[in-house]
């Protein structure tokens, strides 16, 4: 029997909308922690990539959007479609979540896809980079002897050399608890210390609040809930199910006790979530005596270095940068939250003096230095490629439609030195970087800091012979909100001199701009023709990076106490004034606020400010002083704790099941069931009836409040994070016992009039 074979359709179309999805639910200024196109390799070393891939609390997300024919194994090949198992098993055997929808979802039924994206990852999620490519951080073993000031003083040396990440083993059965407290009070960083027992913990803060008086110390285990202080001994096993308590950057050191449990599952996603400046590892004297086996598990949980880290060590190349100026006009190129369209596009970038310009550049300054140019698609690198030929210069271009024989051919002779010049599109995603690389020419302009990064991490591996890596940027005119990446904006330097460095050591940095102030260009820019005394302020404004500071309208929404519709018809009146308001498309725009707007606005209007640290005492104020018109908000409370999972969700139909559990018993034990006019006190009402019963009436008031969201397509009710996440099992149960004394007090005031009425 012949077997069937999918045709692949276009979907570019449904990854646009994906964009646009993701944009509304998470907020447009999320989108430079989204990769496109992310590469990974299977389990047999094959390159892949990932159509959408981002990093959350909950870990490594990839997301599939594909074609109906393939999800369908009676359309495709048993090839492809066990090469498509294959490919999703290599995910989460490397530890990623996979999501997959396919394009007819996302273009017909948009309103589910969001809502399945808010019940996947929740209504807020922090996501941050994955810093693809990083290097380790670098790391050292030593034994904690009888002196602690040796111990003490050696950590203070390995800091000094750049060292990120220390082991510290146990010899004596005493001490090592002592010599983590007195570093990290040397250091003076905010601090988490990370144990897995309530013991440890116990005698974590016992120490801290002996040695280190002057910080307050707080408790994340058992009940205990503290986020704010200065100090955090935490339960790992807690924390893990709770990273969106906190951001990636809020401690500068962390200390993790019997640290060879590194490799489980939950030390894994608190390690890789936080970013210190400084990690120590506690533990006993492990089999191996030098322990670094273990030093090596440690360093591959921990996150990895930041680029300008990675440099300032010496672990990757300095980079210089040359800005060349076009005259290509992007400003009206439409965007799409963190991705231009794709037409708007191409029919800039690919016109033939742009094309001419990139050559032209390599000829007057390159002279025939091993060549990247990343390019906007296939057509586009193919065409600067054979620009590049008609100029007498051997070039190739090279994409994943390239033959894999002949791709590599092609790399071969590059590393080589045979073909000087290589044109790229998607070169990104073969998980291919070269070494031997010293230029780049960024030629694809792109609003994604992960895309521009991994174009430049190609080029910053050591070689030997190799000084640094020559960046040139292709500068295009751009509107405010449309400018492309540069590296100038990538790491927020706002000066720029032809050639001069912008990722360095410490001392390269000083030596190379003193240099340049003189009006004197350094030895190593001597085959370059640029001149020393050239300067230029470069704008940075990048309003991703401003919108990071400000609070989304999304956001205005949940900190204060009206509704989303109230909030929006302010905005069309004139009410509510955005102070950023970035242009989507022609009808679309994103607001932002400041914080003080924010609360300029809430006083003006006698709104109550709501934050993520004051919502729970909110949410417990509502509840002490529940209103009661009917007796269903406290049903409501008491059906949602009575079938909440651990995230707070609980299924609207469960919910109406407790509803008419309730009050059947009621008229089954002969009380009083409600008031006439309501649908419990008759028989043959549908679950529909009920749905609209607990929408319309106990829950709005709790959603105008943002405390609690109903995912329709879904039929899930789920109550804020801010809120459940920090609700202790003993509120829980005071919860409970309000509602019961609320309602028992509505059933006697019911009671009575019923009496009177008689």
């Amino acid at each position: 029997m012949e077997k069937k074979r999918a045709i692949k359709t276009g979907n570019s179309g449904a990854e646009e909308q994906f964009v646009q999805l993701f944009c509304e639910v998470f907020g447009a200024e999320q989108g430079e922690y989204v990769y496109m196109q992310f590469p990974f390799l299977d389990i047999y070393g094959k390159h892949r990539t990932i159509d959408y891939a981002f990093c959350c609390s909950k870990g490594r997300i990839a997301v599939e959007i594909d074609g109906m024919t393939w999800h369908d194994p009676s359309k495709v090949s048993e090839d492809k479609y066990e090469d498509d198992l294959l490919k999703q098993n290599s995910m989460v055997n490397e530890g990623w979540k996979v999501f997959r929808w396919t394009d007819r979802q996302v273009l017909r039924t948009p309103d589910r896809v969001k809502d399945e994206l808010v019940t996947f990852f929740g209504y807020a999620p922090k996501l941050f980079l994955m810093e693809d490519g990083m290097p380790q951080q670098q790391g050292e073993v030593f034994v904690l002897k009888d002196h602690q000031r040796e111990a003490l003083e050696n950590l203070a040396k390995m800091r000094k050399e750049n060292k990120t990440i220390a082991m510290l083993y146990e010899a004596t059965g005493t001490g090592k608890t002592v010599t983590a407290v007195k570093d990290a009070k040397e250091v003076g960083e905010r601090t988490l210390f990370l144990a897995h027992t309530k013991e440890l913990l116990y005698q974590a803060t016992a120490q801290f609040d002996r040695l280190w008086p002057e910080v307050p110390v707080g408790e994340f285990f058992e009940n205990h809930r503290d986020t704010e202080q200065f100090i955090i001994c935490a339960s790992v096993q807690l924390l893990s199910r709770n990273l969106e308590a906190f951001s990636p950057d809020d401690f500068g050191y962390i200390i993790v006790d019997e640290c060879h449990h590194a490799a489980a599952q939950s030390y894994q996603r608190v390690l890789s979530y936080f970013k210190p400046y400084f990690t120590l590892g506690l533990t006993a004297t492990p089999e191996r005596a030098d322990g670094e086996d273990l030093l090596d598990t440690f360093v591959n949980v921990a996150h990895k270095l930041d680029i300008k880290s990675a440099v300032e060590i010496g672990a990757l190349a300095p980079v210089r940068c040359i800005r060349i100026k076009t005259n290509i006009d992007m400003r009206d190129v439409r965007i799409n939250g963190f991705r231009y369209n794709a037409l708007d596009l191409e029919s800039k970038i690919r016109v033939p003096d742009r094309n001419q310009l990139i050559v032209d550049t390599w000829l007057e300054y390159v002279q025939n230095k091993p060549t990247v140019v990343f390019c906007t698609s296939v057509s586009h690198a193919e065409e600067v490629a054979q620009r590049f030929c008609t100029c007498g210069i051997e070039a190739r271009s090279v994409s994943g439609r390239t033959n894999p024989e002949k791709r590599k051919e092609i790399l071969r002779d590059y590393e080589n030195g045979r073909i000087p010049v290589l044109c790229a599109c998607d070169l990104l995603n073969e998980g291919w970087d070269s070494p031997h690389t010293q230029i780049l020419f960024m030629a694809r302009p792109t609003m994604s800091r992960t895309i521009y990064m991994q174009q430049l991490g190609r080029g910053m591996r050591l070689c030997k012979g190799k000084d640094f890596l020559m960046v040139f940027d292709f500068v295009d005119n751009a509107n405010l909100f449309n400018q492309p990446y540069s590296l100038h904006r990538l790491v927020g330097q706002n000066t720029y001199s032809p050639g001069a460095l912008v990722l360095g050591t410490k001392k390269g940095m000083k030596w190379d701009q003193e240099m340049f102030k003189k009006g004197e260009k350094p030895d190593v820019l001597v085959d370059f023709p640029v001149n020393a005394t050239d300067y230029e302020v470069v704008d940075l404004f990048n309003w991703q990076d401003e919108a990071a500071k400000m609070i989304s309208q999304m956001e205005f929404v949940r900190r204060v106490n009206v509704q989303a519709e109230t909030i929006e018809r302010y905005l069309r009146d004139g009410r509510l004034i955005p102070d950023l308001e970035v242009p989507i498309s022609e009808h679309r725009s994103f607001k932002y606020f400041k914080e003080e707007t924010l609360k300029a606005y809430a006083k003006e209007y006698k709104w109550k400010l709501i934050t993520n640290s004051n919502r729970k005492q909110v949410f417990m104020e509502m509840v002490q002083k529940m209103d009661m018109s009917y007796s269903y908000k406290p049903v409501l409370l008491k059906a949602i704790l009575s079938n909440a999972d651990e995230d707070g969700k609980v299924r609207l139909s469960d919910i109406v099941d407790y509803f008419r559990d309730f009050y059947e018993k009621r008229r089954a034990s002969g009380l009083i069931v409600e008031k006439r006019n309501c649908i419990y006190t008759r028989e043959g009402y549908t679950d529909k009836e009920a749905e609209r019963n607990i929408l319309a009436n106990p829950f709005k008031r709790f959603q105008d409040m943002n405390m609690m969201r109903h995912t329709k397509t879904m039929g899930i009710i789920q109550m804020d994070q801010s809120v459940w996440k920090r609700l202790t099992p003993e509120e829980k149960e005071e919860i409970v016992r309000i509602c019961d004394e609320k309602l028992d007090s509505y059933y006697e005031k019911l009671e009575k009039k019923a009496e009177e009425g008689q």
